[in-house]
């Protein structure tokens, strides 16, 4: 389940207002302040997973906690893909 911490932190980093995700969710306002709000009424499951999908839509990815760390949040890297060192680019330089 994501953590109302993960909303408001994945909202927060696409830099969209709650209207903005309201929209795209085509929930109230009020349900996405509910489903970022710790404690008080909570949004349905329904309404959480439409968040979740709305953000993921824009790039974000939600990680869940492990036995070290919380759960939490980042963007997907949206550039070319990191191939590497061609085989030619190999030297004891770079050798880590």
């Amino acid at each position: 389940m994501v953590t109302s911490a993960q909303l408001r932190a994945g909202r927060a980093l696409l830099g969209l207002s709650q209207a903005e995700l309201a929209g795209r969710t085509c929930l109230s306002t009020s349900i996405i302040q509910q489903a970022e709000a710790e404690g008080g009424p909570d949004a349905s499951e329904a309404a959480r997973a439409a968040i979740r999908v709305a953000l993921e839509e824009q790039g974000m990815i939600f990680l869940e906690a492990d036995g070290r760390e919380g759960p939490g949040v980042r963007l997907r890297h949206s550039g070319p893909p990191d191939e590497g060192l061609r085989p030619d680019q190999l030297t004891s330089d770079n050798d880590i």
